[in-house]
């Protein structure tokens, strides 16, 4: 057997080749997880490094917030973020866990303050419509960089504060028997310009006021002084007393939610100007406000014998148009000796309200008039000082008393050191005119005309007799002078006699003048009880009287 021809040679063997092995590679698709974490961890160390202090802030709802969104701001810049929301152990409300950032973390102190900013429509305006589009976020407040406790729970607030950090000005402390529309966030006028508003008010401690605190920004809080004055400017004032129809308002927003003005007194210099903190009265209207100081109140007593319809307590007291006190009191008392039922009022009267009048009388009267008041007055009494009642708007029937001299009223001597003080008075112009009408009807009335008459009668009678007798033993002439004179004397003896028209003339005279009479002591019994009636007239359909009412003025 042959072998192959085309069998390798021995020598001519190929080359082995040798092939490195590949290295493992990965894949570029796995690049962008390996970034992301990159990224992810790099938050976490950022997130971790920057992270504050965590607070707990309690809140009555927990309405638009949710963790890991709501933010907390603070002049709307995110000081932090809610991490959590969760009930009160007591179910009373709920707790915010909020993170704050670590450059922020001052607000983790005792004066810092917290609300929830949501859409508000209040008294004293609306607020938070940004929220519409941003959502709701969590306000914040600081105290100030001044020294203060850490604290890491807070109770929320319900609304805005009405003062919050940065605001230039100064707070002061108005004081008032009750808080009437004021609230927190009324508008605080000078000149009806707005410039501050009441951040707050608590009730004295023994609970007989209200302290209101007032911030006046600056710079009109330099013209705050140590004499000015605070009142009540709230809404629309309408005044309807003895004084007529008053009117008055600062704006719109005080018409809503209230407010309050202040101002120096007119004429009086500028005082020093008043430091923060200082405590001003709340008086209840301007007119009040401005008045001159008060001074030491002197208690007063009167006693009326008319109706005092259309008196009210404070209504005004005033000397020569002067407003110097108001009434306090109106009471019923018994009069046993007369058996009459008096009305008794108690005024209170400020003798310094006059000014240099009062200055110059106690000048005069010494200082025993400074230690007993009483000793001024006997001696005005004696001089003819009395109390009236009178008419101050016809429209409401409103009364008031004034305090004049009266020259021709009896003289009446005061004990000066009596306890308390009591003032004569004197009747009103109403009364005093009914009773000077009724007592001139009453004397007409008493006149005996008809005996008067009758008399007048049998004398010309006799006058006639004599006369014939005369004309008898006399001369043509002279009885023809006679005879005139006869029938003049026998016409006055016509119209003298009873069936006379002068005599029907006469008593109708007197019957008319007894009807007015009574037709005015009607009229002013009946202006008493409807004073409008002098501007508007008497109406169509009067109520009728009672029974026994309309009996009595049917009677002569």
């Amino acid at each position: 057997m042959t072998e192959p021809t085309d069998a390798p040679v021995p020598g001519d063997l190929p080359e082995p080749r040798v092939e490195r092995r590949k290295r493992w590679h990965v894949p570029l698709i796995w690049l962008v997880p390996l970034v992301a974490a990159i990224i992810g961890l790099s938050l976490v160390v950022h997130a971790y490094l920057s992270e504050g202090p965590s607070i707990r802030i309690q809140f009555a709802t927990a309405e638009g917030i949710e963790p890991g969104k709501t933010p907390v701001k603070f002049k709307n810049v995110v000081i932090g973020k809610v991490r959590a929301v969760t009930l009160d152990p007591d179910r009373n409300g709920v707790e915010v866990r909020v993170g704050l950032d670590k450059r922020y973390a001052y607000f983790a102190s005792s004066g810092s303050r917290f609300w929830v900013v949501r859409p508000r429509i209040g008294l004293g305006g609306i607020s938070g419509l940004g929220t519409l589009f941003s959502g709701t976020y969590i306000g914040a407040d600081t105290g100030g960089p001044g020294a203060q406790e850490e604290r890491y729970r807070f109770k929320g607030r319900e609304t805005p504060p009405p003062l919050t950090h940065g605001e230039v000005g100064s707070s002061y402390l108005v004081s008032s028997p009750d808080l009437g529309s004021l609230d927190i966030g009324s508008p605080v006028y000078f000149r009806r310009i707005q410039v501050g508003r009441v951040v707050g008010y608590t009730l004295d401690k023994n609970g007989r006021g209200v302290r209101l605190q007032v911030f006046v920004n600056a710079p009109y809080d330099r013209y705050v002084r140590r004499n000015t004055r605070f009142w009540n400017a709230s809404g629309v004032s309408v005044a309807l007393d003895a004084g007529g129809v008053r009117i008055h308002s600062q704006s719109l927003a005080s018409v809503v939610s209230g407010g309050m003005a202040f101002l120096a007194p007119p004429g009086e210099a500028p005082g020093a100007r008043a430091p923060g903190g200082t405590q001003f009265r709340l008086f209840a209207s301007r007119s009040k406000a401005m008045q001159p100081p008060d001074g030491p109140p002197v208690v007063l007593h009167m006693r009326f014998s008319q109706s005092v319809r259309g008196l009210s307590v404070g209504a005004p007291v005033d000397f020569e148009g002067i407003a110097i006190g108001e009434v306090k009191h109106i009471g019923v008392t018994y009069d046993a000796q007369h058996h009459r039922f008096p009305i008794d009022v108690t005024v209170v009267v400020y003798p310094q309200r006059l000014g240099a009048a009062h200055e110059e009388f106690a000048r005069r009267m010494g200082k025993a008039y400074l230690a007993n008041p009483g000793l001024g007055l006997a001696l005005l009494v004696r001089n003819g000082l009395r109390a009236q009642l009178r008419s101050g708007n016809l429209l409401t029937g409103q009364l008031y008393i004034t305090m004049d001299f009266f020259p021709d009223a009896p003289r009446v001597r005061i004990d000066p050191d009596q306890t308390p003080l009591w003032l004569p008075t004197v009747p009103g112009s109403f009364d005093q005119l009914q009773e000077q009408l009724t007592r001139i009807a009453g004397r007409l009335d008493k006149v005996p005309f008809d005996r008067i008459a009758h008399h007048l009668d049998r004398t010309l009678v006799d006058l006639d007799a004599t006369l014939r007798q005369v004309h008898d033993s006399l001369g043509p002439e002279t009885g023809r002078t006679l005879r005139q004179a006869r029938s003049t004397l026998q016409g006055v003896q016509e119209a003298l006699a009873s069936d006379s028209p002068l005599q029907q003339n006469l008593g109708q005279t007197l019957e008319q003048v007894r009807r007015a009479a009574r037709s005015l002591r009607v009229l002013t019994d009946y202006l008493e009880r409807h004073p409008e009636a002098l501007l508007l007239g008497k109406p169509d359909h009067e109520p009728a009287l009672p029974e026994p009412v309309r009996k009595k003025e049917k009677q002569p």
